[in-house]
């Protein structure tokens, strides 16, 4: 059975990819299915870029829009097939598809070839994306030859081709009410999620077991999957920025640091909390967690309208690096820490990314180098994290303790509004839920 659609959301994006075109035909393929081993696939998850201009899930499809005067938008997808929907599932096919996801013309991929040609024949441009698959560049290639073959005809080949992403991207970077509305669900569940986790922590438990509890809240809730492989990491695992291997033993008097988010609808979520497995902070970890917690409160606040990207990092760099000079951890005053970047040692990454149908979503950060100004209806991440691994200078009461804290921002008129509030952050809010616990 095909699922329920929205179609004039998406009749409204391709209507604003045609006007921003001016002229040309734009081609947008979906994701391919990709082999896992074998006759086994990876479970399949369609292209962003098509998603938010179409609502169609299916693979082996494309999406084609030709601007101008008369714009119009067409879908090629697979044919229906009643023996292949007996093992795979429902296929709209195209005729049903059309009417469903509102296309002015709908045709079998297998007609992809013959067509395309003839659509960009005499268009001044052709709107696409190349260099991020080969097969489909060197497709590219061939119809744009096919037709440059016909000169002697009279007939034109598309004298520029541009990138369709560059226009998609800044409209995906403002999020309409859909979207945000997706995004709240989409971190309530995750928030749930991690409740769940700390809920579940305790010493002698290995990471797999907690990310067992995070993936079954997503999957409960309906969201169809992680937005991103989880990062279960305790103890000295947490000073490893992408670890995923979360086969470790949970231990008394260490920390476990959970970077997890769902996907829903094709959305990110995307939070990180830092909580100790025994259920009590221990006073070194309280300064580390402290001392980022702050530079994320500071940097939440630097998320304002108007506000250059950069505001928030910069207000957290501020904030670590004096809580570094101030545990002795660095030396010499705020400005040379921070010039120099010698606060890099202990925290390395920026503080936030784009967040939407892409845990790192579309859109530049600077435009013209310089940073883009935030706008409402943005929706950035806010992380802060400090990572203090075993060295010279490092005391050891402070080594191996590695902290993140991370939420999902949405830009609003006036400020800023955490998606993803529901988990405790604090740390009497922690705590105290992890007091609750059954142990």
């Amino acid at each position: 059975m095909s699922e329920r659609v929205d179609i004039g959301v998406y009749q409204r994006r391709r209507a604003r990819l045609a006007a921003a075109m001016l002229e040309g035909v734009a081609i947008i393929p979906t994701a391919p299915e990709r082999t896992r081993n074998r006759d086994s696939h990876y479970p399949y998850r369609f292209d962003s870029y098509f998603y938010y201009l179409t609502g169609f899930r299916e693979p082996a499809a494309a999406l084609v829009i030709v601007a101008g005067p008369a714009p119009k938008s067409i879908l090629y997808c697979r044919e229906k097939d009643p023996e292949r929907e007996i093992w795979d599932g429902f296929r709209h096919g195209p005729e049903a598809a059309r009417t469903a996801f509102g296309f002015d013309e709908a045709h079998p991929t297998g007609e992809l070839d013959a067509q395309i040609p003839e659509l960009i024949s005499n268009r001044e441009a052709l709107f696409c994306h190349l260099g991020a698959d080969a097969a489909w560049d060197a497709r590219v290639t061939g119809w744009i030859n096919q037709v440059r073959e016909r000169v002697r005809t009279g007939v034109s080949a598309p004298r520029a081709v541009r990138d369709v992403h560059a226009l998609l991207d800044e409209m995906r970077l403002v999020k309409e009410a859909e979207e945000i509305a997706v995004m709240r669900r989409a971190a309530a569940i995750t928030a749930g999620a991690h409740r769940r986790a700390m809920r579940a922590t305790r010493p002698g438990r290995v990471e797999y077991e907690i990310e067992a509890e995070l993936l079954h809240e997503f999957r409960r809730h309906g969201a169809q999957a992680p937005a991103y492989t989880p990062i279960v990491a305790s103890g000295e695992h947490a000073c490893v920025l992408h670890y995923i291997r979360n086969d470790g033993v949970l231990k008394d008097g260490e920390l476990l640091l959970i970077d997890a988010g769902c996907e829903l609808d094709g959305y990110a979520a995307d939070l990180t909390r830092t909580f100790p497995v025994g259920g009590r902070f221990s006073g070194p970890q309280r300064e580390i967690y402290d001392l980022v917690l702050a530079a994320q409160i500071a940097a939440i606040a630097a998320v304002k309208p108007g506000a250059q990207w950069d505001a928030p990092h910069r207000a957290a760099v501020n904030v670590i690096a004096q809580g570094l000079i101030d545990l002795k951890l660095l030396s010499g005053g705020l400005a040379e820490v921070v010039e120099t970047e010698a606060y890099k040692k202990f925290y390395m990454h920026r503080t936030g990314h784009w967040l939407g149908l892409d845990v790192h979503d579309a859109g530049d950060y600077k435009l013209q180098g310089g940073w883009r100004s935030l706008a409402p209806g943005m929706v950035l991440t806010v992380e802060p994290g400090c990572y203090i691994r075993a060295g010279e200078g490092v005391p050891a009461s402070l080594a191996g303790i590695g902290v993140r804290i991370e939420d999902d921002v949405l830009v609003t008129d006036s400020g800023a509004e955490v998606l993803t509030r529901d988990a405790p952050k604090s740390p009497p809010e922690i705590e105290t839920w992890m007091g609750a616990r059954d142990v």
